[in-house]
């Protein structure tokens, strides 16, 4: 209540005037400011008690406040008086200025009238300097063309200083009368033809001076070395035209309003220009070199040249012609960039040409090496002065990248013609009428592993002489060539094999060829591990298609080689196998060292094979002659008819085992399966066939199929009717049997009685009787 009662007494003190409606919003908020205040300070009763202390400390600062808006309407009233004055005074100060003004265009008027009176004494004037101009230039006008041929003269006789001082004199006359010309206002057209026309004798001076001068630079190296006072000359002319040139720039330049142009032919730029000739100088060797001269060889020989001629090129620069210009010149490091941009130019041209791989590789080694060494970039001399890196590559990374793949396509076609000549020359040998060749091992051998070994070899060890991917990429092309070789060799092998069966006679030597193939694949896989162990990385992306796989190819071959070599044996053994089981071989047995006498011969000659094919082979003889031996059994060429008959026949076989067993006791090599051999086979049958009680089939088919789990029930039914003597319930009760509990094979085990067909069974003739049927 205090405070509103103080804000009412403030208002009413106010005079009676109009209230601004600014004032009442501010009286407003103050009072709703100051209820909003009191209700909540004088919330409590008890704080009523320090309403006095309240009511003295806001009189106090009402109090202030008054004060202070006081003072500062003093001060603004103050602000304004002094305004006022000086407007006072400047409108004093205006009013002189309006009379001087006044008085100035009165003058100006009375001046106008007088000059008016002045123009033909002007018009005298201008004629009076045109006539001065014509009387002072007349000499020079007149001696402008003697100037002319004397200058000629001094250019023709390569007095080149002495020539350009007075170039520089016809040229100062030539500006001097054009610039009388500007001096006077804009130029008549005609007038200014006429000048340039009567002095275009200089223009042609300046044609004739900059030949001779270029011709210097040009040929500034074979100056430096006889005399290089021409080429000095050269340089201080350039040097003044280029003084010349900055001197009217900055005329022009400060007198921007000026209508005067530079003069003809300016700024000339012959600093500019001293530098393109040397460029072109260093590229005219580059333009003569032909296609023709550079095949072969000659690339080689034109690389090695270019390196004698820029790095003696550069010596004489260094210590000759670069004591004959001023040092911002730099003369080195121009002409050693102007060298590698001409090489970048040359190099691009001798890319695109069509190259064999030994001018790709010459061109590769000379930028990826000589270029850098310590013989051209790398030399002291010039690292000392600037960094070889500042010039970048010599051959972009696109065009090195192509490069490469010409390279590798290059090396590709010439090792796919020498493989095809290296298959030729072995099918040649395979017709020779004596036995291959044998390493100091006693193995057998032919050239093919050694041509081929080497090629692939020396091509890796070229690329390396490049970069290490280089050389990844090209032993990843040599086993794509691999590869493919031994995919056509494979075909040449039964090519091989076709022929000999065909006429048996004409090869003596088929079986020792095939067995030195397997030898060569054996040395090839060798050396194509080799290769691959080479490989620092496998160059991926290069070649699109799947990687190459020479090792799946060898390994192919080396089987095919394999088979063909047990298709002879087979061949040998087949009248012999025919006898088997028949009443010569029960009552006699002759046969059974017959086979081993042919084995005998065979087994020998795989003791020239190398390891581990030699097991290999060995192991493959061993299966075969079991099989046939076990096939010429399932062909029941022999049933027994008695107890006595099936013992006997179970001896000859058990005999023919042990035959077997002591001919490749002595071999070397393992079963396929560890601890187990195929010859193991006979003696069960033996004993399958002369168990005296037939109701211990059951037992003795359960050992044989948990042995030989592929056997089946068509396999066991033939040694039953071998042994002659099987009830049909003991029949139908063991391929029950044989059915019910048939094992599956173990992981690794090599199917024996797979391999064995059995001939079908021939039904019985019978009536066509309903029970039959």
């Amino acid at each position: 209540e205090g405070d509103g009662t103080h804000g009412e007494r403030d208002a009413n003190a106010l005079p009676s005037m109009e209230v601004w409606p600014e004032l009442e919003r501010a009286e407003c908020l103050a009072r709703g400011a100051a209820l909003k205040w009191a209700s909540g300070v004088f919330s409590h009763p008890e704080q009523l008690e320090r309403l006095s202390q309240y009511r003295k400390r806001e009189s106090q600062r009402t109090e202030s406040i008054h004060s202070r808006l006081k003072s500062m309407v003093q001060s603004y009233l103050e602000g304004v008086g002094w305004g006022l004055e000086q407007l006072r005074e400047a409108r004093v100060e205006l009013k002189e200025v309006s009379r001087s003004l006044a008085e100035v265009r009165l003058e100006t008027t009375r001046n106008a009238e007088r000059v008016a009176g002045l123009v033909p004494l002007r018009e005298v004037s201008v004629n009076h300097r045109q006539l001065l101009a014509a009387t002072s230039n007349l000499p020079h006008l007149y001696a402008v063309r003697g100037a002319v041929l004397e200058t000629e003269r001094l250019v023709e006789s390569r007095r080149l200083l002495e020539a350009h001082a007075r170039l520089m004199e016809l040229e100062r006359w030539q500006d001097e009368v054009l610039w009388q010309l500007y001096g006077a206002g804009p130029p008549d057209p005609c007038d200014e033809e006429l000048v340039r026309e009567y002095f275009s004798g200089v223009g042609r001076l300046v044609d004739a001076l900059a030949k001779e001068l270029w011709a210097v630079v040009g040929s500034g190296l074979t100056l430096a070395r006889q005399n290089p006072t021409p080429f000095v000359s050269v340089v201080r002319i350039v040097e003044r035209e280029e003084a010349l040139d900055r001197a009217l720039l900055e005329e022009r330049g400060e007198a921007a309003g000026s209508s005067r142009p530079l003069p003809s032919g300016r700024p000339r730029c012959w600093r500019k220009r001293f530098f393109q000739v040397m460029e072109e100088s260093i590229s005219s060797r580059f333009r003569s070199v032909s296609y023709l001269h550079t095949r072969g060889p000659g690339l080689a020989g034109h690389l090695s040249a270019l390196q004698h001629s820029i790095m003696g090129d550069l010596a004489t620069v260094q210590h000759l012609l670069e004591h004959c210009v001023p040092p911002h010149y730099r003369l080195a490091r121009a002409y050693l960039r102007a060298c590698h941009r001409c090489l970048q130019a040359h190099l691009a041209q001798v890319s695109s040409w069509e190259l064999e791989s030994g001018e790709i590789f010459a061109v590769l080694n000379w930028v990826l090496h000589v270029y850098r060494s310590p013989e051209m970039m790398g030399h002291s001399d010039l690292v000392s002065e600037f960094d070889p890196e500042e010039l970048g590559p010599l051959i972009s990374q696109e065009a090195l990248e192509q490069l490469q793949n010409k390279y590798v396509q290059s090396v590709r076609s010439s090792v796919s013609e020498w493989m095809h000549k290296a298959l030729e020359v072995e099918l040649t040998d395979w017709q020779r009428d004596q036995e291959p060749d044998t390493d100091h091992e006693g193995f057998y051998q032919t050239s093919l592993p050694t041509i081929i070994t080497q090629m692939l070899q020396e091509n890796a060890r070229v690329a390396l002489m490049i970069s290490d991917s280089l050389r990844d990429r090209i032993i990843q092309m040599g086993l794509y060539e691999l590869e493919s070789f031994l995919n056509r060799f494979r075909e040449a092998l039964m090519e091989f094999g076709k022929e000999h069966r065909r006429d048996r006679s004409n090869n003596r030597f088929y079986l020792h060829y095939l067995m030195a193939s397997i030898c060569n694949c054996i040395v090839l896989k060798s050396s194509t591990e080799s290769l691959q162990e080479q490989r620092s990385s496998c160059p991926a992306g290069r070649f699109p298609w799947t990687p190459p796989g020479p090792l799946a190819a060898l390994d192919r071959v080396v089987k095919k080689a394999c088979r063909l070599v047990m298709d002879e044996l087979l061949l040998d053994l087949q009248p012999l196998l025919l006898r088997l089981m028949s009443g010569s071989w029960l009552a006699h047995g002759e046969i059974t060292p017959l086979l081993c006498g042919v084995l005998e011969q065979h087994c020998e000659l795989y003791t020239r094979v190398r390891p581990p094919c030699r097991q290999r082979l060995q192991e493959e003889c061993q299966w075969l002659i079991v099989v046939e031996y076990v096939q010429a059994l399932m062909q029941k060429r022999l049933v027994c008819k008695g107890v006595a008959e099936r013992v006997q026949v179970g001896q000859r076989i058990t005999q023919d085992a042990q035959l077997l067993r002591d001919l490749f006791q002595g071999l070397e090599g393992e079963g396929i399966v560890a601890g187990f051999t195929p010859g193991a086979l006979l003696p069960v049958l033996a004993e399958f066939i002369q168990l005296k009680d037939p109701n211990m089939l059951t037992l003795e088919v359960s050992g044989l199929a948990s042995k030989y789990p592929d056997i089946s029930t068509e396999h066991v039914s033939v040694l039953l009717d071998i042994r002659g003597d099987v009830p049909r319930d003991v029949r139908v009760a063991v391929l029950d049997m044989l059915e019910q509990s048939a094992p599956p094979l173990p992981p690794g085990y090599r199917a024996l009685f797979s391999d064995i067909p059995v001939p079908p069974r021939s039904m019985p003739f019978c009536l066509p009787t309903a029970k039959c049927a």
